[in-house]
């Protein structure tokens, strides 16, 4: 009987031991040492095993969503992300791609797998905010909060079973590990506000890191809330689970001012980004021409005709200076 208790107490260690970095001395807000640092929680599952899984549901999402095909948006986009990885703790390939969707929003996918709604896109006033976005998104695959979310659940789950009645080895243990992570929907793919706080901590380093103003990360949170102010119920999604709370945005600028020294300039935008934003209203309209969505039209209102006592039939134009004739009834 003491041996099951015994694992219980193990498992339930480990799922303490999942929330915390790699190694205690690795400093995240060193941020000299970004690409050195060891950031990412622990995980039973290896970082194979997280690629494998972001690769199916990358392959579900590519067949059910409207994936942007143009190219000069798609390399734009690409080469943002890919100099702000460069430039972060990530050390996996990051893989980007853009939805035709409206709605503001960006998700990451285990294994470094990320998407970005073209009304991320279009909301954006600067290059610097889509940034932001992205660098966020690149904060939560670089400290792997998927992997250690489904290690916390999956422990929890085995800590439940009656384990003396229900004896486990490590090959059965293995064996319900494999079914129970392939069987992981993606409504499991939301963050804890723990984490969000902790991908805007690390997402605003890697915008410093990268050039951008990390300040502009916070305007796009501030407007987003005015957003949700003018329009009740309109809140973006990329912040609907986890909204810019006061606190979020307080922390975000206080260390902006403890550990981002000052520079004498930023990279806010660029001629490109404008560029892009004309090209991709572009697409819009001619995608709604494509619908038949060419906007509202009037309609002429037709004019009552009355007949006369010969049987034509006489229009009455509002264009005509005739005095109105009485009729006697009789």
């Amino acid at each position: 009987m003491r041996k099951p208790r015994l694992l219980a107490l193990l498992l339930v260690t480990i799922l303490c031991l999942t929330s915390l970095p790699g190694r205690a001395e690795d400093k995240k807000d060193d941020v000299d040492d970004i690409g050195n640092r060891k950031v990412a929680h622990r995980s039973i599952i290896s970082q194979e095993k997280e690629i494998a899984i972001g690769k199916q549901y990358a392959d579900q999402i590519d067949k059910e969503a409207k994936i942007l095909k143009d190219p000069v948006i798609n390399e734009y986009v690409n080469r943002v992300a890919q100099n702000l990885a460069r430039n972060s703790d990530l050390n996996i390939p990051l893989t980007i791609k853009v939805i035709d969707d409206p709605a503001i929003n960006a998700f990451t996918l285990p294994g470094g797998f990320m998407y970005l709604n073209t009304g991320t896109l279009m909301a954006a006033d600067e290059e610097d905010q889509v940034a932001g976005v992205i660098a966020h998104e690149i904060g939560h695959a670089a400290a792997r909060h998927w992997a250690s979310t489904m290690t916390k659940a999956t422990l929890l789950q085995f800590a439940m079973i009656p384990m003396m009645i229900i004896p486990m080895s490590a090959a059965v243990y293995y064996g319900v590990l494999e079914a129970y992570m392939n069987g992981v929907p993606l409504a499991f793919l939301k963050f804890s506000r723990k984490d969000e706080q902790e991908a805007d901590f690390l997402g605003l380093q890697y915008m410093y890191k990268a050039g951008y103003d990390p300040n502009a990360f916070v305007g796009f949170f501030g407007k987003v809330m005015d957003e949700e102010r003018r329009s009740p119920g309109s809140m973006a999604k990329v912040f609907a689970d986890h909204p810019p709370t006061g606190d979020r945005i307080i922390a975000s600028e206080e260390e902006i001012q403890k550990i981002l020294p000052k520079r004498p300039e930023y990279l806010v935008s660029t001629s490109e980004f404008d560029d892009i934003k004309s090209r991709m209203q572009t697409l819009i309209t001619q995608h709604k021409r494509q619908k038949g969505d060419t906007g509202p039209t009037l309609r002429k209102r037709e004019t009552p005709t009355e007949t006369t006592q010969s049987g034509q039939q006489k229009t009455d134009s509002g264009g005509d200076d005739q005095p109105p004739v009485l009729k006697r009834r009789d």
